[in-house]
């Protein structure tokens, strides 16, 4: 299969657009959306019979396969609307067992829509959000275990860590990070929105408490579909964020009926695996993630900026640190966003990211090189009209 120009006809993209922002929603192929058009109209023909007797067979063999592809048990696993939405479940499931002075725990590069559900369930029980300020440039992998484990106190009592960063692309060590709360009896929670399908999981054997991930950005499924996994010996105490008719069901029950909604997402996430599958078949992990680096070691030169993060700590994602703006805004960082999408055709974020303003880009087998040159020449060609800065590193 022939990536880039010629396979970008699979997707409903804008042509009149350069797209290098596939990780902030995802983009889904065609095919996978004619999957789900043909479920919604299996749904309409006949809803009742589709909701009450159908769906709950078709629910269970999608979740067998996402439980396959991210090597979890089925039972261990299921449906929520998004990361967000998981999140909020762990959390709120467990804020009984929050007490004043408790500190829960996370990171500066944390996701902010789950910290702020994190500052909720803080401000009910009295416990306090710690950020463990973690450096960005990151030179090794130790600088964020290192920060992670200064900021574990006797008062921490639940932890949430990113997989891969939203505002930096950047893999966590997961695995030690883990260990440091495993061995002080610290339950943690992951935040692999950005995990399945851009880098292999196994989470029966990560070692963490509870994990989320999103299936539709890097899994190709439609909007509205991501997975919530829990170990077995927590699942009692979790419940989903809408409570519905079958409370006290188990784990299992609750989350398999919260009321009505389209799950024709869900039922089409086997579609987005074999997508997934078929492309990587094709070598699309070495074809983007190859791209990426090389357009980051270009677009940084031609900066005069430092490689913010060592190859291994990548997948489809980098952030590049723009020269200057030491206290950018996320007024600026709004206004780099707007200016390169009107002005240019660009369609990738500006972050913010310890103070200084940056652009994440996403590699996905749709782009070529060109669409990194078109952005490596817009940032040049705003920083020779002094818009934004030029270093000399």
């Amino acid at each position: 299969m022939t990536f880039g120009k010629a396979i970008r006809s699979e997707w409903f993209l804008d042509e009149d657009v350069i797209f290098l922002n596939h990780g902030s929603f995802g983009a889904c192929p065609r095919s996978v959306l004619a999957v789900q058009r043909e479920w919604q109209s299996r749904m309409e023909a006949e809803p009742v019979r589709f909701m009450t007797r159908e769906l709950p067979g078709h629910l269970d063999a999608a979740r067998a396969e996402l439980a396959t592809f991210v090597g979890a048990r089925t039972e261990d696993l299921v449906f929520v609307q998004n990361a967000t939405d998981g999140a909020n479940a762990v959390l709120r499931s467990l804020l009984p067992t929050f007490k004043p002075g408790d500190e829960l725990l996370t990171s500066s590069q944390a996701y902010r829509a789950v910290r702020q559900t994190m500052v909720y369930v803080a401000g009910l029980s009295g416990a306090n959000v710690v950020d463990a300020a973690l450096p960005f440039p990151i030179a090794d992998a130790d600088e964020v275990t290192d920060a992670i484990a200064r900021a574990i106190t006797p008062r921490t009592t639940f932890a949430v860590i990113d997989h891969i960063t939203s505002s930096t692309g950047v893999i966590f060590p997961f695995k030690q990070i883990i260990a440091l709360f495993k061995e002080r009896g610290i339950p943690v929670l992951i935040d692999g929105a950005h995990a399945p399908g851009q880098i292999e999981l196994d989470l029966n054997t990560l070692g963490a408490d509870y994990y989320v991930g999103n299936c539709h950005k890097w899994l190709y499924a439609p909007k509205g579909a991501a997975l919530l996994w829990v170990d077995k010996k927590h699942q009692s105490k979790i419940h989903p964020t809408v409570i519905s008719h079958f409370l006290g069901g188990g784990y299992q029950t609750e989350f398999g009926w919260t009321g009505t909604l389209d799950p024709t997402a869900f039922l089409s996430v086997p579609a987005g695996i074999e997508f997934h599958r078929t492309l990587a078949a094709q070598g699309s992990r070495e074809y983007t993630q190859r791209m990426l680096l090389d357009a980051r070691s270009d677009i940084s030169a031609a900066l005069g900026v430092s490689l913010a993060a060592p190859v291994e700590m990548l997948a489809n994602l980098c952030t590049i640190p723009l020269p200057g703006d030491p206290d950018a805004t996320e007024e600026s960082a709004l206004n780099l966003h707007d200016v390169l999408f009107d002005e240019y055709r660009i369609e990738v974020p500006a972050m913010i990211a310890n103070g200084k303003l940056c652009v994440r880009a996403s590699s996905q087998v749709y782009n070529d090189r060109s669409d990194f040159d078109a952005l490596k020449e817009a940032l040049v060609d705003l920083a020779g009209a002094g818009r934004i800065a030029l270093g000399n590193e």
